[in-house]
This record gives C-alpha cells, structure tokens and sequence, in this order.
C-alpha cells in the first residue's frame, strides 16, 4: 500500500467535499469488492492436493491398505481415512 496525495489523485469538488469530513490525516479507501481466489487456486496447490487425493483414493479402490497409504503418502491415519471419505463422495456425486 502506498501514501498518495489527494491533490494529486482526487478532483477538487471531491477533495473539498472529503476536507469536511477530515483534513491533514491518511485515510485509508479499500479495493472494490472483488471475487479472491481461494486456497491454493493461483499457485495450483489445490490441483496438486486434488490429484494426490485422487492417487490414494485409486490406491485404496485397487487395494492398497491404510497403513501402506500412510506410509506412502507421510499422512496420519485419520488424514488418509478423511481423503478417502471426501473423494469417494466427490467421484459418487460425479458420477451420472
């Protein structure tokens, strides 16, 4: 965030009309409201994460047991257990 001059950026009328309100302090005027990406979406995090999920849910369907996944995949048996609930629900509400 930068310090900008209202006389340099405002038109008179609306630097006149914000010197009734305040005068001689920063004030700070937010963004529009504008649509943020979520977790993960701008560096492809979540497409990476999507695809392991996916990876050991295939593993588990092919039958890989919880505790090979753990070992493969460095998780907690509850993090595998969770991953394979979510996906399994996301491939059956896929499915036509």
């Amino acid at each position: 965030m930068s310090y900008k001059n209202g006389k340099d950026v405002l038109p008179p009328s609306l630097l006149k009309q914000l010197q009734d309100y305040i005068q001689g302090e920063i004030i700070y005027i937010p963004k529009k409201e504008q649509k943020r990406a979520g977790w993960g979406e701008n560096n492809g995090t979540r497409l990476i994460i999507e695809k392991r999920n996916r990876e050991i849910y295939g593993r588990y369907k092919s039958g890989s047991t919880i505790f090979e996944l753990i070992q493969m995949y460095h998780l907690s048996e509850d993090s595998i257990r969770k991953i394979i609930v979510k996906t399994r629900e996301l491939v059956t509400n896929a499915a036509p």
